[in-house]
């Protein structure tokens, strides 16, 4: 098969334009679906060959057949479950790149931390019940919500008093460990085994990095209530003598994947973690696919460029893997249950 049989399609939105110039720049066609009133970055950034708008990304459901004969193969991110539940990702005929089992593990908050507890990764503490918090906790709803909706607390009467404002009842109590927050996006290629450091992010979350812009005093009476939903991505160049232990780290969380299920994570992932002040690296969670943490470096990071000597992004990884793939005869190890005529 040659690269002129396929088209590389995403929905718009969360790292589309990072995935569809990556796929370009790479020489295939590409596809983006978005809901309708939501296409014009995608027109003004002339990164799709085709713009296919529906009213809801539910719809996808119901055009799998038709991506399945346009021989497309779909690269997920964060908003995929908006338009797909879990089970419609598992056995959808559509080719999708990556191990689409992986995805059970990522969204169960408690799945997750037991992957990367048989990682050896430091995790921090959870909590049972709300009546066992001792100290500063954040708690997590499910799902890949980018933040939304999560909020602390210092004691049960602190939880009990801000958890009435939520209707959701599915989240984790999880110890705040103090520290700068480091997003770590991977790279792992089942072609050659190896695995890659791409870049490295920093969240800007409202209106928790605002606060400290007002006084406390006047934090104490204006009553603010922190907010982690995430408005963007700020890029971070880690100390180098970090660097072998964020690898080892990685390559630990791939072999126990292989573990959990056939084939194992594939493709990007990122560890989401705290740098404490001792410098350890303490992981609250992982993304099993592309992250929007990347997207600061569409044109490449320092890392990639060490690497590669060319504008290599996370989305053009992706692609190039995937024309790797199809130049060897081995889409089966990329596509995993995926669809190919």
């Amino acid at each position: 098969m040659k690269l002129d049989d396929f088209t590389i399609g995403t929905i718009g939105s969360h790292s589309a334009l990072q995935i569809l110039k990556g796929a370009h720049d790479e020489g295939f066609k590409t596809l983006v679906i978005c809901e309708r009133g939501q296409s014009e970055p995608y027109r003004s950034f002339r990164v799709a060959n085709k713009i296919i708008e529906v009213g809801k990304y539910s719809e996808l459901v119901d055009m799998q057949d038709k991506l399945v004969k346009d021989n497309v193969i779909l690269i997920p991110h964060a908003s995929f479950f908006k338009a797909f539940d879990l089970k419609c990702l598992e056995s959808s005929p559509v080719s999708y790149f990556g191990n689409r089992h992986i995805l059970s593990w990522e969204i169960s908050r408690i799945k997750q931390r037991a992957w990367l507890k048989k990682a050896g990764l430091t995790l921090p503490k959870i909590y049972k019940s709300p009546d066992c918090i001792d100290g500063p906790v954040i708690i997590k709803f499910f799902g890949a919500g980018g933040g939304k909706g999560f909020f602390l607390a210092n004691t049960p009467a602190d939880f009990v008093r801000k958890i009435a404002n939520y209707s959701d009842k599915r989240y984790v109590i999880q110890q705040y460990v103090i520290g700068t927050p480091l997003y770590i996006s991977y790279f792992y290629s089942p072609l050659n085994d190896e695995l890659e450091v791409m870049s490295f992010d920093k969240r800007y979350e409202t209106n928790v990095d605002s606060i400290g812009r007002i006084s406390a005093k006047d934090q104490l009476e204006l009553n603010i209530e922190s907010s982690y939903s995430v408005m963007g991505n700020m890029p971070v160049v880690v100390r180098e003598s970090m660097l072998p232990e964020i690898f080892r780290m990685g390559r630990r969380v791939i072999d126990v994947s292989k573990k959990l299920v056939p084939g194992g994570l594939i493709g990007p992932f990122c560890l989401e973690t705290i740098v404490t002040p001792d410098l350890e690296l303490c992981v609250f969670e992982i993304s099993a696919r592309i992250v929007a943490g990347s997207n600061p470096y569409i044109n490449g990071s320092p890392y990639t460029d060490l690497r590669y000597n060319e504008p290599m992004s996370t989305g053009r990884r992706i692609a190039r893997e995937i024309k790797t793939a199809i130049k060897t005869n081995q889409l089966d190890k990329v596509l995993i249950d995926g669809h190919t005529s």
